[in-house]
């Protein structure tokens, strides 16, 4: 087998250091790991298979050599030095979401579209963590029924935010609790006991940037642009898990449930967890460290013939962002 040369732009973020961990865990073909951060951050360290790998700091001639650079350090981060990783002869799987909406770039995730990635110019984009777990639901449902709408409301942890966030909620969970005040620094009010309808800023649509987000990028994924689409994002005190309340108007009425339940439970990627009179569902705190999607509380619209009602949860640390990466550079290799 082929091995390849791996760097990790933000390797000591908690999305990079997932990133790692799942190169590891999945034995990806790696001959060469590259970890990649800041100035503030090169000269630590990372383990990659029981050896200590130093961080190197990220210039313009980190990617001589590169075969695959794996991005997860901000917007700004990649559209500077992507093009060089580029230019080096690397192929960029980019995890901010700066060139999702590009044209010419794929918005991937490898059992939806893993077509997409034909032709690509050398830079691949991976979704939102809450639009990968999303599309991979409707998947199915879009190609067995047809999708007319699709209503969102979601309920997303703090790691989505990083380090800084996850930080946050604990330390405010304590002051709470001992009846100390504490001033929030990374959101726009206290996350612990709370929930925060705004994700990212607000457009001049009365959106945040966020719910366009979901929108834009399960369109661009499904390849439909005539997708009827509203989303609602959420913060919630959780520590890692994104949760997602979804309605679904299908273009033709599924005759069962147990149909629809079946359809979902064989597709890539996605496990039926529903059984409520035994209270069994998908909850974010037991399904941390799952590479799988869940779905749960599948149930007819009342309200209209042809909807379905879903819950779906997924780590957003791993099928959100670096499970989804590495899978798209082993569907590359393959």
């Amino acid at each position: 087998m082929s091995k390849y040369v791996v760097a990790v732009v933000g390797a000591t973020g908690v999305v990079g250091k997932e990133l790692i961990e799942t190169l590891e865990a999945r034995n990806f073909p790696v001959k060469t790991l590259i970890p990649l951060a800041s100035a503030r951050s090169a000269g630590s360290t990372v383990s990659f298979h029981g050896a200590d790998i130093v961080v190197a700091e990220l210039t313009e001639t980190s990617f001589e050599g590169v075969d695959y650079a794996l991005f997860s350090a901000g917007g700004s981060i990649s559209e500077t030095f992507a093009p060089f990783a580029v230019k080096s002869g690397a192929i960029v799987i980019d995890n901010t979401s700066h060139f999702r909406m590009h044209e010419d770039v794929p918005l991937v995730v490898p059992e939806v579209n893993a077509h997409a990635l034909k032709g690509n110019k050398g830079i691949i984009a991976n979704p939102n963590c809450s639009t990968a777990q999303l599309v991979l639901a409707l998947k199915p449902l879009y190609d067995s029924y047809g999708i007319e709408r699709i209503v969102i409301s979601t309920y997303q942890s703090v790691s989505g935010s990083g380090k800084e966030a996850i930080e946050e909620l604990e330390a405010h969970s304590r002051a709470s609790l001992n009846g100390r005040h504490y001033e929030p620094k990374v959101y726009q009010h206290p996350i612990a006991f709370n929930v925060i309808p705004q994700i990212d800023v607000f457009e001049d649509n009365g959106y945040t940037k966020e719910e366009m987000k979901m929108i834009n990028e399960t369109k661009k994924i499904l390849e439909d642009d005539s997708l009827k689409i509203t989303a609602t994002t959420v913060r919630v005190p959780v520590f890692i898990g994104h949760s997602e309340s979804v309605n679904v108007q299908l273009k033709r009425r599924p005759e069962s449930m147990d149909e629809v339940r079946a359809l979902l439970d064989a597709f890539p990627g996605l496990s039926v967890m529903d059984n409520p009179e035994k209270s069994e569902y998908p909850t974010p705190r037991e399904l941390a460290g799952k590479d799988d999607t869940y779905v749960g509380r599948l149930r007819y619209d009342l309200s209209e013939e042809t909807g379905i009602e879903m819950w779906v949860v997924a780590d957003n640390l791993r099928k959100g962002a670096a499970l989804n990466a590495v899978q798209i550079a082993e569907a590359l290799i393959a």
